[in-house]
This record gives C-alpha cells, sequence and structure tokens, in this order.
C-alpha cells in the first residue's frame, strides 16, 4: 500500500494537458494542481464520478480525460465498466483508489475488501489495458506506459486508507470551487459556449 497524496504527486508528472476528474483523490487533488482543467466533484452520489468522466471523454475525444476513482464508487456502480469497454473511448485514463474500506463513511470494509482484482474485472469487462499496483515505485515506473499508450486503461492502487469519522456536515471543506464553477471554468477554459 501507499499513501494516494504521493501517487497523485507522480501522476501530476505525466497529466499533460489532460482533463483530471480527482474524485475521492481530490482532497490531495486540489493541493496539487488547481486549474481550470482540473474538475473537482466533491462528494456526489457515490458512484457517479465514472459516469461523469466517461461523458466527458466521450464529448471531448482530442482531449484526455483521467479519472481518479475508488472502489468504493466502483463497487456502486460496477456496470460502468462494461459501458466503458464497449464505448472504447481512446482518451480515457481510468485510476482507482482502493483502500479496502469506505474512508468518508468511517472505514466500514468494502465487500471482500482483501480479495478483489478489479484489474481483471475491468479486463473481464472489457477494457484493453489493466494494471494493479501496491508499490509506489512500481506505479512510478509504469506511469510512462500508462499514459502514452491510448485508452481506455485501468489502474488499480492499493493506498493506505484515510478514514474520516465526524459527520459530513460538520467537516472541513477542502472544496474551493463549487461544481458549477468547476464546470465553468473548464467550459471556459475548452471556448465551450463562449
Amino acid at each position: 500500500m501507499f499513501n494516494t497524496k504521493d501517487a497523485l504527486e507522480l501522476f501530476a508528472k505525466y497529466r499533460g494537458d489532460a482533463i483530471v476528474v480527482p474524485g475521492r483523490g481530490g482532497r490531495h487533488w486540489i493541493n496539487i494542481s488547481e486549474g481550470p482543467m482540473d474538475v473537482p466533484l466533491g462528494d456526489p452520489a457515490m458512484g457517479g464520478h465514472c459516469g461523469f468522466a466517461l461523458g466527458l471523454a466521450m464529448a471531448l475525444p482530442k482531449r484526455r480525460v483521467v479519472l481518479i476513482d475508488s472502489e468504493g464508487d466502483l463497487q456502486m456502480s460496477l456496470s460502468v465498466l462494461m459501458t466503458v469497454a464497449e464505448q472504447k473511448p481512446a482518451n480515457f485514463y481510468h485510476f482507482m483508489l482502493d483502500n479496502e474500506c469506505y474512508g468518508t463513511t468511517g472505514g466500514q470494509p468494502v465487500p471482500n475488501a482483501k480479495n478483489v482484482q478489479y484489474d481483471l474485472i475491468a479486463k473481464g469487462a472489457g477494457y484493453p489495458r489493466a494494471y494493479a499496483f501496491t508499490e509506489l515505485e512500481a506505479f512510478g515506473k509504469a506511469l510512462p506506459e500508462i499514459m502514452n499508450g491510448p485508452g481506455p486503461v485501468f489502474v488499480a492502487m492499493k493506498v493506505v486508507p484515510e478514514v474520516e469519522n465526524e459527520a459530513i456536515g460538520v467537516r472541513k471543506r477542502w472544496i474551493r470551487r463549487t461544481k458549477n464553477q468547476a464546470i465553468a471554468d473548464m467550459r471556459k477554459e475548452l471556448r465551450i459556449g463562449v
């Protein structure tokens, strides 16, 4: 297992001009990058990040779209893997943080937390490329191959749990822009509807 912050700092070196939907990694990502091509959505309904990022990839096929998903989100909408595989967006890079628990709701373990091989599930769903990492060094070495190849690609990363036990309504908010502002900033940068 490795730290989400360390993984995202490594990834940032290979991001290029990609749109990044940081999902559950958002609280770290906003301290690494916060420009108009970063679309932190905070905590929407679990499982919603992948569908949103897939929609961006389909609407903007010439722009790479990177999603930082989580295993809890993915378990809530596992069928999205089949949809991604069927659509085959060559510009879609699907990273998944696997901390083996629901970190934002108190750390309850996800079902079969220690035994699920998400990379094999993605491969079985039809992703042409899928990886799994438990060590940061191996992840860092593979990043050029991951980011320089075509999508869709799936990357599972075992990360250290960061459990929040404060009630959602009293937590310190990490998000600095509203969802609407983040999307408006991206649209403006891409000259969509201006």
